[in-house]
């Protein structure tokens, strides 16, 4: 008993391109950076425990601390969004004959 033949796939050259959703390598090493903020924030108590911090200085490098890390992370959060936007934008002008950019409405 035979099967029958699958045709194969075919390619369109003139398909539109997909956006791009994965983060940039800046807003991963943002993001990697805020992350090693946050945790050296969670050593703090080992430190001051271990005598190298002083509850004053551990108190103001805290609040660094956290600032930073929530900068880091807005920032990594702002220019993934930014990537996307700007690849999502790419991909619809190169799409030319879909959407509303191309001199109609639709596909």
């Amino acid at each position: 008993m035979s099967l029958p033949l699958q045709p194969p796939p075919t390619r369109r050259h003139d398909a539109t391109p997909a956006a791009d959703n994965n983060p940039p390598m800046r807003s991963k090493v943002s993001g990697a950076l805020a992350a090693l903020a946050c945790a050296a924030c969670c050593a703090l108590p080992l430190l001051i425990a271990a005598g190298v911090l002083t509850t004053a200085g551990a108190a103001i490098l805290e609040k660094t601390l956290l600032a930073v890390a929530a900068g880091l992370a807005v920032a990594a959060l702002g220019m993934w969004w930014l990537h996307r936007r700007r690849s999502t934008q790419r991909a619809a002008a190169a799409g030319a004959g879909c959407g509303c950019g191309g001199g109609g409405c639709g596909c």
